[in-house]
């Protein structure tokens, strides 16, 4: 028996019977809105609507709502959220260019790379064909290797940058390039995450700063 306080009293087998009944019609209605999506796109937005109508058909009943007395309005608010980003385990992400919900807010489109091995015909077939290859090469080059005009700066201003710092926040820049959470960082010095994130941001102002003038170094 599932009850809850200030809520009815359903069991749940009359639950599940009951959402059972409503789910066709929840699904035909899905498959409609979401007939534009393709493969597994389509597939998981049925899932998550699913997933979702269960969440909100239990929350109504418990409420004393029974959905199938107004199961329109309810899977055309299910197939909204859905596409809205909204899941049964928060949103999707506004700045994650992979998310779905990014990509539609932010006109930002996601496409493969092409493939660095070209056929002879793809190559010749425009002018340009060759040097737009090489040039997309060069770009997924992996270039590990700092120059070493660059290391040698940084071996002589990173111990400068420090000593201007007092000794605590050293040894929070030590526990943070070691790649401690921001968690454990705050309760190793008694402070807030949120304290720790706006000490990173301070942090990496002061080294541009630092490193931008000439003077300071």
């Amino acid at each position: 028996m599932v009850c809850e306080i200030k809520s009815v009293c359903v069991s749940d087998e009359t639950l599940h019977d009951r959402f059972l009944e409503l789910l066709p019609r929840i699904e035909t209605h899905g498959r409609i809105y979401f007939r534009h999506k393709k493969g597994a796109d389509k597939l998981e937005a049925l899932q998550e609507m699913r997933a979702l109508a269960w969440k909100w058909f239990r929350r109504l009943m418990h409420r004393g709502k029974d959905p199938g007395e107004f199961v329109f309005n309810f899977t055309k608010c299910l197939v909204r959220a859905v596409s809205a980003g909204r899941r049964v385990v928060g949103m999707e992400r506004p700045n994650d260019v992979l998310s779905p919900r990014a990509q539609r807010e932010r006109g930002i489109k996601v496409e493969t790379l092409p493939d660095v091995r070209a056929s002879h015909e793809s190559l010749y077939s425009t002018v340009r064909g060759q040097h737009e290859h090489d040039a997309m090469e060069e770009r997924l080059r992996d270039n590990t290797m700092t120059p070493p005009p660059e290391q040698a700066a940084f071996r002589i201003d990173w111990p400068a940058w420090l000593r201007t710092l007092t000794d605590r926040n050293r040894r929070i820049i030590d526990d943070l390039m070691a790649g401690e959470r921001t968690l454990d960082v705050s309760q190793k010095y008694g402070v807030s995450p949120g304290r720790i994130s706006q000490l990173r941001e301070l942090f990496k102002l002061g080294w541009e700063r630092f490193t931008a003038d000439p003077a300071a170094a």
